[in-house]
């Protein structure tokens, strides 16, 4: 499992609404919220239109594999109130979709599940 994070991406607007969202969501859903909050620290902040192809951006259509069971999923990247697995949109706001903001195809990055469990997973293909 990668233990370097890799560099990511984020959208000045989408970066601006998940910070109010990080702050809006720290009372209820600290760890995530923190884990939320390093990401977007780290990530580089550029004008939402260049935003290059193939990074994970809000409400973009992505197939990603877990890394541990070889699994390849297909979901939309959402706002907590948009969230519906069944529906295959995955909130931001879970330790997954936190994980996968800013990624880019072929980029891998580790998290850690709310049970404490280490998974990593691949970004392969994203459609905005």
């Amino acid at each position: 499992m990668t233990t370097t994070l890799p560099p990511i991406i984020v959208g000045d607007a989408d970066h601006a609404t998940l910070c109010d969202l990080v702050d809006a969501c720290a009372d209820v859903q600290g760890d995530v919220a923190g884990y939320l909050e390093r990401e977007l620290d780290r990530a580089s902040v550029v004008p939402a239109d260049r935003v290059p192809p193939g990074v994970v951006t809000m409400n973009a259509r992505l197939s990603f594999r877990d890394d541990r069971t070889g699994e390849v999923r297909a979901a939309t990247l959402v706002y907590p109130g948009e969230a519906d697995i069944a529906a295959g949109r995955i909130s931001v706001m879970t330790p997954v979709g936190a994980a996968l903001i800013g990624l880019a195809e072929g980029q891998s990055i580790a998290w850690q599940t709310r049970r404490g469990e280490q998974r990593a997973l691949t970004v392969l293909a994203v459609a905005r």
